[in-house]
């Protein structure tokens, strides 16, 4: 869990009613999403070995006061029975209905493998999503959210920057990172590729696409928290479809 929290913008006066647009109409309030599908934005975050897109995730999350699942987090999950029944079974039912319902779409559609690991991990997923307000790192997240409550996040760096970074990291010769970055790059592209049927080098399924070594490590996470906060405006309103 995030330990500090921002305040997230709220443009509304006293009273929680919306600011009228092109004249008086009315004592409108905002529209509350139905019962069941995702109640605010959820970021997921895909990342290139060694651009630093852990570190620069859990920044964002810091800014955002949101809490943060890494890759290992979302897998122990996934694969412990007890933990995942904790994190599906608090669900309100509509809530429930709607995390299978988004499931069988994928799996309708052939967006999702269906062995049973990668099933659990999709269900721990949406099941995160519908909550909201939290940050996923790797597993594919981006691809199991629907689109319109996900910001999707591909964090890049030129590979000698990466060599370097996981080199000094792992105190690896520049050699032995160099094949290190192949190999989790390589099977990151196979996982996404085999369970997900996309590949994780194109870069118009993001919405952001963030060079580390560019912009560093801050000013990556301040951009994913300031596209949240916009991202989340324009979800609130209305919900996401299955």
């Amino acid at each position: 869990m995030a330990d500090s929290r921002e305040p997230m913008t709220d443009e509304r006066p006293e009273g929680g009613r919306e600011t009228p647009r092109h004249g008086y109409q009315g004592d409108r309030r905002p529209v509350t999403p139905p019962p069941g599908r995702p109640r605010a934005l959820t970021v997921a975050v895909s990342r290139e070995a060694g651009a630093r897109g852990g570190t620069i995730a859990r920044r964002a999350a810091w800014k955002l006061g949101w809490q943060v699942y890494n890759q290992e987090l979302l897998e122990y999950i996934a694969q412990e029975g007890t933990y995942r029944q904790d994190v599906v079974d608090h669900l309100p039912p509509p809530t429930a209905h709607w995390v299978e319902e988004r499931l069988d779409r994928l799996l309708r559609e052939e967006a999702l493998g269906r062995h049973p690991s990668i099933l659990n991990l999709a269900r721990v997923v949406l099941a995160l999503g519908a909550e909201g307000e939290v940050v996923l790192i790797g597993r594919g997240a981006g691809f199991i959210l629907p689109r319109e409550s996900t910001l999707h996040v591909r964090i890049i760096a030129p590979l000698a920057d990466r060599v370097a970074y996981l080199g000094e990291w792992l105190r690896l010769s520049p050699e032995e990172a160099a094949e290190q970055v192949r190999l989790r790059d390589q099977r990151r592209a196979e996982f996404i590729a085999a369970h997900f049927h996309r590949q994780a080098s194109e870069v118009y399924q993001y919405d952001l696409l963030l060079n580390s070594r560019l912009l560093g490590e801050d000013l990556c996470a301040d951009l994913i928290a300031a596209a949240a906060r916009a991202k989340l405006s324009q979800v609130a309103p209305g919900p996401a479809r299955p």
